[in-house]
């Protein structure tokens, strides 16, 4: 990032809250069904997550013993809502497998691990990278791990703040290094950059209506 880093992401990070005010993201009403949502996501928006999620919540599959206990071709169908569902059936199962026989099918236990060990122990489940690793580790595990996602390196990039030609770890230590280590202030940013990149900072943006650019942030 050029210049002042850690001074650059409090302001951005005022403008934001200021303009959208508290999100309180990440949906879900269990550590279990958090990190689901995050596989999920994959490739969709979360109206289609949800839709899926409402399936498995109908049908009471919506703990790991149950839903490991599912055929994967019931599971594709039951989370077919979110798209590319034969592929998230299978990395739902290597995540479930994984919960399974390391922990017992216990969240809290696999929680118990050490943050550097079990983001390593993530990254090795086939189909969770980085953002999906992260994004259970700080939602569903409430550790502070910054999550990048494409919204936040065409913002940081547009804005001049990266070169966009960093990879995910570089812009991931680039937040955890000037922000001070707290969960609750990674989940907000996350989450205003989500909203920044779908109402400003699109593919085609608005930059004359963005937050970021604006006197105070804050809305009209």
């Amino acid at each position: 990032m050029h210049g002042n880093a850690k001074k650059t992401l409090r302001r951005i990070y005022r403008k934001l809250l200021a303009h959208f005010g508290p999100l309180n993201w990440w949906p879900g009403d269990t550590p279990f069904e958090i990190a689901v949502g995050a596989i999920l996501t994959q490739n969709t928006n979360w109206g289609n997550v949800e839709r899926a999620i409402a399936n498995l919540k109908e049908s009471k599959l919506l703990t790991p013993r149950a839903l490991y206990a599912v055929p994967l071709k019931k599971l594709a169908q039951l989370i077919r809502p979110s798209g590319y569902f034969n592929i998230k059936a299978k990395r739902l199962r290597a995540f479930l497998e994984f919960l399974m026989k390391e922990y017992g099918g216990s969240m809290k236990r696999m929680f118990r691990t050490p943050l550097s060990e079990l983001r390593e122990r993530l990254l090795a489940v086939n189909g969770i990278g980085p953002e999906t690793a992260d994004s259970i580790l700080l939602y569903a595990g409430n550790l502070p791990v910054f999550v990048v996602d494409a919204y936040t390196k065409r913002a940081l990039s547009r804005h001049g703040l990266l070169d966009g030609n960093e990879d995910y770890e570089t812009i991931r230590r680039l937040f955890e290094e000037n922000l001070p280590r707290d969960v609750a202030l990674y989940n907000e940013f996350h989450a205003q950059f989500v909203n920044l990149g779908k109402h400003y900072c699109r593919p085609r943006p608005l930059c004359d209506e963005c937050p970021i650019l604006s006197e105070k942030g804050a809305k009209n």
